[in-house]
């Protein structure tokens, strides 16, 4: 048999098809645009997605037996706002992630409703880039749009609801839309009242690996699939990840480097910190679990070297770099405002330090440790939760680098284990469906056992004291640089 995972991501959809052995048998990828309506806003057509994910599953399939097809799940970009009307027809291109339209409603949130509230409502408060705030700044100037909405769901699931007419989210996906009650795994009514909305408006909350429908006739035929495969419910593109990675079970790490960065810990166990620093989400294996997320990470050396620099050759601006730890330049990483542990919108990208001897390497280094530190902000939250984490999985673009996996392993003081296959969520996605498909007992099980580490990065203790020295002094900078975002 084989099960399909659809990693719905910001720039384009990766599929992949794996084996029930876990072998991975087909990874296929296809692009969509992107919109910037004004500055500060991102966007994305719905049916691109699904336009651009059946083409890619026709291409995917092309070689094997596609009765043979199992299962279907998804990995998919969080927080984004989809909204239907009574026809089933998209009311408006989504807002993302990484759209910074709604600060005026995420103040409103945070400093209105207030924080513990929002927190003993959701175990989160706001961030521009969660879906709340979003429904709010429609409601507010969008209104005749906002009348019409009859559903309103997360990108991946309105793949899910294309495919099989099931109107559901899964638990990790849904954490992240400020309207989930997290510990309890289900909607929040008095969110819901805050926001206006009622719960006939959102779907079936599902768990990750929990069957949601089969493929619609139609859509089954199209494919050449059976009309018995299953849709899976899927994950947030990070829990999806972590199940990719293996990192399932009690106090687990990975490091993703995607064109987000984040650090995600998992936990047997609900827990929230006292600042709301970090995202406190439920996880696709029925447990928990703790998250730092930077807005800009891989996408931050993409910027300096394809904009500034004018290359796509990232080794080789790399190849330069030897001197680790005895940087004089630091990176703000903020590109695109910042979330954990600073939840500011308004932050920026800022070099410091630069002096008539700064070179090329110099200036590509900062960028690649100003990451490293941005992350180490979230890892010391969990630190003072009393979460003791000594090694992390590693994934994303940014994770092909071997030197960036070691300035991660030094500056964070933390053994880095690299796996057989980095794939994230697509490789999640297609676990889950397998887990869904009843191939596998559970999360945990499929995830101790097809994901293998081959290598691991061990930190150097020389390396780590000096960068133990940078990282004292980045941490300064932020709140220097505060006042004149």
């Amino acid at each position: 048999m084989y099960y399909i995972g659809i990693d719905l991501g910001t720039s384009s959809v990766k599929l992949l098809l794996m084996e029930e052995s876990g072998k991975i048998s087909n990874i296929v990828s296809r692009e969509y645009p992107l919109y910037f309506p004004h500055p500060g806003w991102s966007e994305q057509n719905p049916e691109d997605w699904f336009a651009q994910s059946m083409e890619g599953m026709k291409e995917l399939t092309a070689g094997i037996d596609r009765t043979q097809v199992a299962g279907i799940s998804f990995g998919g970009q969080m927080h984004g706002l989809v909204t239907l009307d009574e026809n089933d027809q998209v009311i408006r291109p989504a807002i993302l992630w990484n759209d910074g339209r709604s600060g005026e409603e995420t103040e409103y949130l945070n400093t209105v409703i207030g924080k513990d509230v929002l927190s003993q409502y959701t175990a989160n408060i706001a961030f521009a880039g969660f879906t709340a705030p979003k429904i709010l700044w429609m409601k507010k100037n969008e209104p005749e749009k906002f009348e019409k909405v009859k559903k309103i769901m997360l990108p991946k699931d309105y793949l899910a609801y294309r495919l099989s007419g099931a109107f559901c989210t899964d638990v990790s996906d849904a954490s992240g839309m400020l309207l989930l009650d997290v510990k309890n795994r289900c909607w929040s009514e008095k969110m819901l009242a805050v926001c206006g909305i009622t719960a006939e408006q959102l779907p079936k909350v599902y768990e990750s690996w929990e069957v949601v429908g089969t493929l619609k006739p139609e859509v089954a035929q199209e494919l050449g699939f059976s009309q018995e495969v299953k849709v899976i419910a899927g994950a947030g593109d990070n829990a999806a990840a972590a199940v990719g990675t293996g990192t399932v079970g009690d106090g687990q790490c990975n490091i993703s480097l995607g064109t987000s960065g984040t650090i995600f810990i998992s936990s047997k166990n609900f827990g929230v910190d006292e600042n709301n620093a970090l995202h406190s989400f439920c996880h696709a294996d029925g447990s928990y679990h703790l998250m730092g997320c930077m807005l800009s990470a891989a996408s931050c050396n993409k910027w300096w070297a394809e904009e500034i620099l004018g290359t796509k050759d990232f080794g080789k601006e790399q190849a330069d770099i030897t001197k680790l730890g005895e940087n004089n330049v630091f990176f703000l990483p903020y590109l695109m405002g910042e979330r954990s542990p600073h939840n500011n919108p308004d932050a920026r990208g800022v070099f410091f330090g630069m002096s008539m001897d700064t070179t090329r390497a110099d200036m590509t280094q900062a960028v690649l440790e100003g990451v490293a530190f941005a992350l180490r902000d979230s890892l010391e939250v969990a630190r003072s939760l009393g979460i003791k984490i000594e090694r992390t999985k590693i994934c994303g673009g940014g994770a092909k680098s071997p030197l960036w996996k070691k300035i991660i392993a030094n500056v964070m003081n933390l053994k880095v284990d690299v796996l057989e296959n980095e794939e994230g969520p697509s490789m999640g996605g297609a676990m889950l469906a397998a887990v869904g498909c009843g191939a596998y007992p559970d999360v945990e099980t499929i995830g101790k056992k097809l994901a293998k580490v081959v290598d691991t990065v061990e930190p150097d203790t020389e390396l780590v004291a000096k960068y133990e020295e940078k990282y004292q002094k980045f941490r300064t900078l932020y709140p220097a640089m505060k006042p004149l975002f």
